[in-house]
Order: C-alpha cells, then structure tokens, then sequence
C-alpha cells in the first residue's frame, strides 16, 4: 500500500441555483458519475453532505450560495486523470460550460495527504488559496505540472 494517497479539489460556481431548471441535467448526472467514481480502478473517497449521496448541499464559502465543492482522493495521478479524461466522466465535464461560470482563477487543486486521511471542506479550500496564490507547486499542483508524492513516510 502507498504511504501516501492523492487528494483533488475542484470548485465551480453554478450558473443558476441547483433546483433550477438549468441545472436539472447536471443534477441527474450526478448519481451515474459518482457511482463511476466510486467503481472507479484507484478510488479511495469522496466527499459527501449529510445526505450521503454528493457534496451539492456544502458551501465552501459562507456568503456564495451558488459555488460547489467536490473533493475526493485517489490512489494515484494516473488513476484520478483515467477517470477524469479516460471514462464516462468526460461526456458530462465537456457539459461544463451549461452549467458552471468560467473562473478566472484555479478551480482545481491536487495534492498529497498520509494514505487515510480525508480532507475537510477547510483543507481543501485551503489548497486552492495556496495554488491561486502562489502557482503550482508541490503543495498544490494541477495534471499540467504534477508532482510525485513524497518519498518519506507521513509523520504520525
């Protein structure tokens, strides 16, 4: 087993509410995609609300009610950009732009966590203020620039 496992976020501001008629196809995406997930070769976790089912109802940032958080963790860079690129996934990511506003900053942020961890919403908005700050770097990076995981085993 690795001793360290890869962790991503992405965020997305909707164009219009969740329960919205605008929305209605990427909400009933939502359950094929994150079953593809879930079975995905690699997957490990993803954030989820109360609810169980997605992460829809979590709001990264108190006071904008249309920005979505999804956050998971993968066993590796290749297995997250197989399922990302290489699956079902893509179909419904190429839809993007129906849904979400084009942000002008990093939406997305990868990096490395102690195989077990799971993210907060904190920690990982937390990462895209470290990418959008200061670039890509080992603490924050995206599939343009990866970087390997640590060689070191995590501190306890």
């Amino acid at each position: 087993m690795n001793a360290f496992h890869l962790a991503q976020v992405n965020v997305g501001r909707m164009l219009a509410p969740l329960d919205s008629p605008q929305l209605a196809d990427f909400v009933a995406h939502l359950p094929e995609i994150n079953t593809l997930a879930d079975q995905a070769p690699g997957f490990v976790w993803r954030m989820v609300d109360d609810g169980g089912a997605d992460s829809t109802s979590l709001r990264p940032e108190d006071d904008d009610d249309l920005l979505l958080i999804n956050c998971s963790v993968w066993e590796s860079v290749e297995a997250l950009h197989d399922y990302t690129y290489r699956s079902a996934h893509l179909k419904v990511l190429a839809r993007r732009r129906e849904w979400f506003e084009r942000l002008a900053e990093f939406h997305h942020a990868m990096w490395w966590v102690p195989a077990g961890h799971r993210p907060s919403v904190a920690e990982a908005m937390e990462r895209i203020a470290l990418i959008r700050e200061n670039g890509e770097g080992p603490e924050a990076f995206t599939f343009r620039a990866p970087h390997p995981a640590p060689s070191s085993s995590p501190a306890p």
